[in-house]
């Protein structure tokens, strides 16, 4: 459905997005996800022709859009700001861009009335947006979008702006909503619980550049750059120098099959596991988080290690305990070098041999 190739935007000699490409099937909901400045609102606002690229193509259904305007374009954006209409009712404002086009009074009464029912604001169609709440405007502007039948549905962090209750219920709306409809989604967000909740793939952006691309749980489990490591999900790291196929991590000597050298070791604080063989560390802070426990300990390096468990194992606070990786994803120049399970101390192994 969407096809985007090798864009490229600079502002003043800086690359806003570099050399960015990926591919969103029909009816797939797709995330792009990545800190504040790394090019993603950017790069969606190329999509939408709201911003012309320097470089690179836009192609819809394999038709060229990079020198189409956006309002030659199949394409409909949500914006974090609602962009409502003050002066309008909720109905003058759905059915705005159907006015624009030039269809008929009735033709616009009915798509409009049946896209209300479809957000579920039929009651509202009278009301000013001042006298709606945040998540009720927000749907708004979804139906306005919605209203003109778009092939691709642009959203640009739509719901930032709303308190972390009505966000999870407007994702799991818009989900339910976007699979009935069966309508493809670009969606921006910098918040990896709201991509990894709605997106059927991730497209993680660092510095402008895309970095990988994937369904959620295969960024996190097997991500690629030592960047979509440390920004999907919490992690463990330890820098340390991997010499003769072992490594120090806090303190332990594991062994490791890598080539010697600098190396970034992380791990998830679920795939730590206490160990008598592992490294001392003691509970500085016990955090119940309901269904688990995240724990935060002081290793005898003076390094923090997060640990989380479940709530019937929470430790007591200022016990020492020893923990070993289950998993560790080991990184060098920022790329990923290997991948280990379970790796035994040096002292272990050679007692097993």
């Amino acid at each position: 459905m969407l096809q985007i190739d090798s864009i490229t935007k600079t502002y003043q000699g800086t690359h806003a997005v570099r050399d960015a490409s990926f591919r969103v099937a029909r009816g797939e909901l797709v995330c792009l996800l990545g800190p504040s400045g790394c090019g993603k609102s950017t790069l969606l606002r190329i999509i939408s022709g709201l911003t012309a690229c320097d470089s690179g193509t836009v192609s819809i259904e394999g038709v060229d859009m990079t020198s189409s305007p956006a309002n030659r374009r199949p394409t409909a954006m949500v914006f974090q700001s609602h962009a409502l209409w003050s002066h309008m009712n909720v109905a003058q404002n759905v059915g705005f861009g159907l006015r624009v086009r030039g269809l008929p009074k009735a033709e616009i009464a009915a798509k409009t009335a049946a896209v209300l029912d479809l957000v579920g604001l039929s009651a509202f169609a009278k009301r000013l947006p001042a006298e709606l709440s945040g998540g009720q405007a927000q749907r708004v502007a979804l139906a306005r979008c919605l209203v003109v039948e778009p092939k691709v549905l642009l959203m640009d962090e739509p719901f930032s702006a709303l308190d972390a209750h009505l966000r999870k219920g407007l994702r799991e709306e818009l989900k339910a909503l976007q699979g009935r409809l069966d309508l493809t989604t670009i969606f921006v967000t910098h918040d990896q619980e709201e991509a990894m909740e709605l997106a059927d793939r991730i497209v993680v952006m660092q510095g402008g550049q895309v970095e990988q691309v994937g369904p959620p749980g295969a960024l996190y489990q097997n991500p690629s750059t030592l960047g979509v490591a440390q920004f999907i999900g919490a992690m463990n790291t330890c820098t340390s120098s991997l010499r003769h196929g072992a490594v120090d991590w806090y303190g332990v000597t594991l062994r490791m099959p890598l080539p010697d050298g600098e190396v970034a070791l992380l791990c998830r604080p679920e795939d730590l596991s206490i160990d008598p063989n592992g490294a001392a560390a003691r509970v500085a802070r016990v955090i119940d988080l309901g269904p688990v426990t995240k724990v935060n300990l002081i290793t005898e390096t003076g390094d923090l290690l997060t640990w989380t468990c479940p709530r019937d194992q929470a430790p007591d606070l200022g016990r020492v305990m020893t923990l070993l990786p289950r998993r560790l994803h080991a990184f060098r120049g920022g790329a990923l070098m290997g991948l280990m399970d379970v790796p035994l101390p040096a002292q272990a192994q050679g007692a097993t041999a």
